[in-house]
């Protein structure tokens, strides 16, 4: 069976576990309830040893199929078992019923942004820096008082002076927004005073030549902003339009600078798990290049023949977080696993990061990718989370408000709504901290010009800044 195949069946199971939901009577989801879960969660939802289910927050993730697959597969390391051999997919679905109608029932809705929070160094301020944003994607900074947020259906929004300016900037690229595409990563060039680029990555979409859906992958532009329009655009890389899928997932993508000059950026395996490991093939692949466009004669597969130039790494499934230590110089990595298994690499020159021939992970419906977690020629991740908090942002702080975090790595986390900090010493994580969760699915983590830390957030359409209480 292939990649393809396998999302279908996964997307198959997950609706039928709804349908056979509806199936199951109210009643039997009460009684169910009451047989597997009132002993942790209390006869009236409301909590015991384990959370309450009526309080508006979900720490393991909200959406129904983070749900479905918590009360499936179980969060063990915190005691929460697995319910795949005693309850099949209508009962499970039948007890998720029975809580959400539940929630209606009390009105739980999910608490507001808080304005404090704390840390194991510092007492956090947690201010409004943007809102009313529409699923927005990354963000950059032009200066101290200027930032730059996409937003994912194709909009680049400007804050100015802590003001989020009413008009996105004009004539910016058609983006294809469906599924997981869109207008996604923006880069700020770290010569901008100088020459002026902003770089932008998002979904493009072939023509529709009737001959069923047009194939679509990442794309990547610079241009400059004057008077509130994108101009002087240069496309620096276009994928092979023979290697562009059908598929609307995966695209990546992060864009991150070295001190040598050079370029990064990723672009996930767009559901085709086993194109990431072929170097003749753009998805599933960091790619280095010039900021130009150019490609460097030195990378690992140049002079392969029919290799995709670019190509600097191979076997990462879908990158969304990339980061330049400030120090070091070298280019870190968060991505999304499957079921389980995301992970952390440090990304280097030819290396193959394994997908799917190595993995952590499950597929979505409990299948195996793969029985190996080790194999020679393929490299360990530096970190891995089991079960996956979807990783999302990367950034090692930079600032001056938090010295004792100098260096850091802020880890931003969609599904379980968390930025995470990292303490690396000699490519060992050493200690991980939790230092904001449940404000939002956090999308981007960005240590801005100020020192002050900025998360973007999804529902709500949020950018959030982060400093030292006084």
């Amino acid at each position: 069976m292939n990649s393809t195949q396998q999302k279908i069946k996964q997307l198959f199971i997950l609706v039928l576990f709804f349908v056979f939901a509806v199936q199951v009577k109210a009643q039997d989801g009460a009684a169910l309830y009451q047989q597997n879960c009132a002993s942790c969660h209390g006869a009236d939802l409301n909590g015991g040893n384990a959370a309450s289910l009526i309080d508006g927050v979900w720490q393991f993730g909200a959406e129904n199929s983070y749900i479905y697959r918590n009360i499936k597969f179980g969060i063990t390391h915190l005691g929460m078992p697995s319910y795949e051999a005693t309850l099949n997919d209508g009962e499970i679905g039948a007890i998720l019923s029975y809580i959400r109608e539940s929630e209606k029932h009390v009105g739980a809705v999910k608490p507001p942004i808080v304005h404090q929070s704390e840390t194991m160094d510092y007492d956090l301020n947690v201010e409004m820096f943007a809102e009313g944003l529409e699923i927005p994607w990354a963000i950059d900074f032009l200066d101290k008082n200027t930032a730059l947020i996409t937003e994912r259906p194709g909009s680049l929004r400007v804050v100015k002076n802590g003001k989020l300016l009413a008009e996105a900037v004009k004539n910016t690229p058609e983006v294809l927004h469906e599924g997981q595409g869109g207008l996604l990563d923006v880069a700020v060039d770290p010569n901008y005073d100088k020459n002026g680029w902003i770089y932008l990555a998002f979904s493009h979409v072939l023509k529709n030549n009737g001959e069923g859906r047009p194939g679509a992958m990442t794309k990547l532009v610079r241009g400059k902003i004057k008077d509130n329009t994108w101009t002087d655009e240069q496309v620096i890389f276009e994928a092979p339009h023979e290697t562009y899928r059908t598929t609307r997932h995966h695209y990546g993508c992060r864009i991150v600078f070295d001190p040598e000059g050079y370029l990064y950026f990723a672009i996930g395996e767009r559901g085709y798990q086993d194109m990431a490991q072929d170097f003749t093939l753009p998805n599933g692949k960091v790619h280095r290049i010039y900021p130009d466009g150019r490609i460097p004669t030195d990378n690992p597969w140049y002079n392969e023949p029919g290799s995709i130039k670019s190509l600097y790494s191979l076997g990462n499934r879908n990158i969304q977080g990339m980061a330049v230590h400030p120090v070091t110089g070298e280019v870190w990595a968060t991505e999304h696993g499957p079921m389980g298994g995301d992970e952390l690499n440090l990304i280097q020159a030819g290396k193959n990061y394994g997908w799917p021939v190595i993995t952590y992970g499950l597929n979505y419906n409990g299948t195996i990718v793969s029985d190996l977690t080790r194999k020679e020629g393929y490299e360990q991740p530096i970190f891995y989370w089991k079960p996956s908090t979807a990783l999302c942002g990367l950034d090692f702080y930079s600032g001056d408000l938090f010295p004792k975090w100098k260096n850091k790595l802020l880890v931003g986390a969609l599904k379980y709504e968390q930025v995470s900090l990292l303490d690396i010493e000699n490519d060992r994580v050493m200690h991980e901290e939790v230092i904001l969760k449940n404000q939002g699915r956090v999308r981007d983590v960005s240590t801005g010009p100020d020192g002050a830390i900025y998360v973007v957030l999804n529902n709500p359409g949020t950018v959030l800044r982060l400093t030292p209480k006084q």
